[in-house]
């Protein structure tokens, strides 16, 4: 079974009078690269989250996202700060003296001014916190993976479609290289009737061009490697797995054959043959940039 490198999923748990809310999303990268993004406060588990995380998935580019809502005060601790609340009315009822200012409103004003009165959360324990978490993270990765999972046999499916046009193509380009010799040969032969009328044709000279062509343009051992890669492809396909890189190289090599093939054709319905060939490795590439 293979997988997508893009997939999402969410999860929820309530514990303790805190609820967590998890969301992972992923898209196509090179490696793997697992962003976490969380509370502050909660900043001690983005290790254990990475590990959890990294042992679901081996390559894309991975967000996670923790979302906390505390349903209780008891996590919550207010403090006064009252050396500067004290600082703060001190200097306030010096700028009253002097300018003549009356106000009764000094406590909401002092109340306002930064750092006197903060609110702060109250440090959990560790096992506490993530034993809440964790099921919220375990919900979003098994959500995440079963996309990944669906996209990738989809991506299955419409690379294995595009592996039957490629062998289709093959095989016309298989019935046609025997006859581009035969045809060379004839179009010979008849060109130099025209140009000699009644001498004889030294008809060795010509099976020695004709040689010479058909060595110039053979391509079987480029169609012979290229039904190997297709025997491959299905293969690693049907084994599963981790197999985004192995599949990467593979088309590489396809796409070299059918290039070489283009390079030796002499032949116009070859030529257009293998433009549609290269048409659909190249589609497979780009479907197999999104494979695990």
């Amino acid at each position: 079974m293979i997988k997508s490198m893009t997939g999402y999923g969410r999860g929820e748990n309530t514990a303790e009078d805190r609820k967590f809310t998890v969301e992972i999303k992923s898209v196509n990268h090179r490696y793997n690269d697992i962003s976490i993004k969380l509370p502050r406060s909660m900043i001690f588990l983005e290790d254990k989250i990475r590990k959890t995380v990294a042992k679901s998935i081996s390559r894309g580019k991975t967000d996670v996202y923790i979302g906390f809502e505390t349903l209780s005060t008891d996590d919550v601790c207010v403090k006064l700060n009252e050396a500067l609340a004290e600082a703060y009315v001190e200097k306030l009822n010096i700028l009253k003296d002097k300018f003549d200012i009356e106000s009764k409103d000094t406590l909401s004003l002092v109340a306002r001014f930064p750092d006197v009165i903060t609110v702060e959360k109250v440090q959990s324990e560790e096992d506490v916190i993530w034993d809440s978490l964790y099921p919220a993270l375990e919900e979003a990765l098994t959500k995440f993976i079963d996309m990944r999972t669906v996209e990738g046999e989809a991506l299955k499916v419409d690379i294995l479609k595009k592996a039957e046009n490629i062998k289709a193509l093959m095989e016309s380009v298989k019935e046609r290289a025997p006859l581009v010799v035969l045809e060379y040969k004839d179009k010979l032969t008849a060109r130099l009737s025209e140009l000699m009328g009644m001498v004889d044709i030294d008809e060795q000279r010509i099976a020695t061009e004709v040689a010479v062509f058909a060595d110039r343009g053979c391509i079987d051992e480029e169609i012979t490697r290229l039904e190997s890669h297709i025997v491959q492809l299905n293969n690693i396909l049907e084994e599963g797995g981790l197999v985004g890189r192995k599949l990467d190289f593979l088309v590489q090599e396809m796409n070299r054959e059918s290039n070489t093939i283009a390079s030796k054709s002499n032949d116009i319905k070859i030529t257009q043959a293998t433009i549609e060939l290269k048409s659909e490795i190249e589609k497979i590439r780009e479907q197999i940039q999104n494979i695990e």
